[in-house]
């Protein structure tokens, strides 16, 4: 087995301008203006086969003392494996159905990887309508449709694009109405069940409508509080492009056998899997989940997601014990996973044979370097000596602390853990205690 080349290609942040020599003795940044710096070592590179194994007397030796940490609260479960084997090194509770929180992304990206490839991309079409001038958008759940001059998701296909395509097709044709077609999903409510009544207010989510723009953002701002009717605002944002009121868009369906004016895609598969898990997307992780539904034959729904998904584990004949998702973002308190399904998950996924897999890794988050484990890892009574060396999805919930994903220890020895606990009372006191158990991995020859 190996891990994709990708890792070796991404730098460690917080260590960077230190291993570039560019830091005063104080501390601050010093830049010297023609003067080309070492480069710094790269972070997670390919695994080596062939550095030693840790024992799993030593793994335990090394780990138990740190996960009775009080902050981690009175259930805690974990499970640690080599990824080149496949071998347990240590569990505790490795079965239990865990509430998840965001590492159930993990779950979604790979079975989206798997069952859609890394290369396919999302269209959405427009056709045209019953009558003259009409035109009917046909979304084909692309939540990152892009109106802003700068998007916020990298890559994205743009909303005027589609606009212009539709002007020039129409000819002398003047735009009259806008249809818009959300007959991809399943009707019915865009919420999940379990969800916080502040899911889709609050700015980490939104409801989930096969068309919407910049994942329903109003603004660039992360954690932007969403257009209620994301749907809706797309399509009157796309009928003013075309010269026409709000009101001139409509819901309804595009007519059987209509001529196509026009065509955008998303980015590919492997890139939208990459921004999901890096910024713990949560709209884009719900709608990749039904993205699965949709290659696999199942409706378009939470429910149709979650059973796909499920199909999928099975397809990669990975152990579902445990497995109880009821969405893809792992926002739902409702959602149940094990830690052993999770690490089983990550080392197939870093098989040499599923190369169509390899896309998670280079978007796990990075110790203290990129998108949701950019602040952490960073203080050296808080695991700063594992920054760049772990990448690892996050999970949190009010109780609910989680992290999940692979790290290279002391011996260049490339290991998948997983580490839950859902009795938690102190968010942040439960985050540094679970960062300082992945560093002691890291630091760790457990031999």
């Amino acid at each position: 087995m190996a891990l994709v080349a990708a890792l070796g290609s991404v730098y460690a942040g917080p260590q960077t301008i230190r291993l570039l020599g560019l830091a005063e003795p104080d501390g601050q940044a010093r830049w010297t203006a023609g003067v080309t710096p070492e480069l710094p070592p790269a972070v997670l590179a390919a695994m080596d086969s062939q550095a030693p194994l840790p024992s799993p007397d030593g793994v335990k030796a090394a780990l138990t003392s740190l996960l009775a940490a009080p902050a981690l609260g009175p259930h805690i479960t974990a499970s640690v494996v080599d990824v080149a084997t496949g071998q347990v090194l240590f569990s505790s509770e490795p079965d239990a159905a865990m509430t998840p929180a965001s590492t159930t992304k993990i779950v979604t990206a790979v079975t989206a990887l798997a069952a859609r490839g890394p290369a396919y991309r999302i269209p959405t079409r427009v056709v045209a309508g019953a009558q003259p001038g009409e035109v009917v958008i046909v979304a084909g759940g692309d939540p990152t449709l892009a109106v802003f001059p700068n998007p916020y998701y990298p890559g994205s296909a743009r909303l005027d694009d589609l606009a212009a395509q539709v002007k020039k097709a129409l000819g002398d044709t003047a735009p009259t109405k806008v249809v818009y077609d959300n007959s991809v999903f399943t009707p019915g409510s865009g919420i999940g069940p379990g969800w916080d009544a502040d899911a889709t207010t609050a700015g980490s989510g939104a409801v989930i409508t096969p068309l919407m723009t910049e994942g329903g953002r109003p603004n660039r701002a992360p954690y932007a509080v969403r257009y209620p009717q994301p749907d809706v605002q797309a399509a009157q944002a796309f009928a003013k492009m075309l010269g026409l009121p709000p009101a001139a868009a409509v819901a309804g369906t595009a007519p059987a056998g209509a001529q196509e004016l026009g065509k955008v895609e998303s980015a590919p598969m492997v890139r939208l899997v990459e921004f999901m898990l890096t910024e713990s997307d949560n709209v884009l992780a719900d709608i990749l989940a039904r993205q699965v539904a949709l290659a696999k034959g199942q409706p378009a729904s939470f429910e149709g997601g979650s059973a796909a998904m499920r199909a999928v584990l099975e397809e990669l004949n990975l152990p579902v014990t445990g497995y109880g998702l009821v969405d893809g973002s792992g926002f739902s308190r409702n959602d149940r996973l094990s830690p052993a399904l999770l690490t089983t998950l990550l080392a197939t996924a870093a098989r040499s044979d599923r190369a169509d897999l390899h896309g998670i890794f280079s978007g796990l988050p990075v110790a203290g370097y990129s998108g949701t484990l950019t602040g952490r890892f960073v203080k050296a009574q808080e695991g700063a000596g594992a920054a760049g060396l772990v990448r690892a999805k996050t999970g949190t919930l009010t109780g609910v602390n989680s992290l999940a994903g692979i790290v290279v220890d002391a011996d260049g020895r490339t290991l998948a853990f997983a580490f839950m606990a859902d009795q938690t009372t102190d968010r942040d006191k439960a985050v540094v205690a679970l960062d300082r158990v992945a560093a002691a991995l890291a630091a760790c020859g457990c031999r």
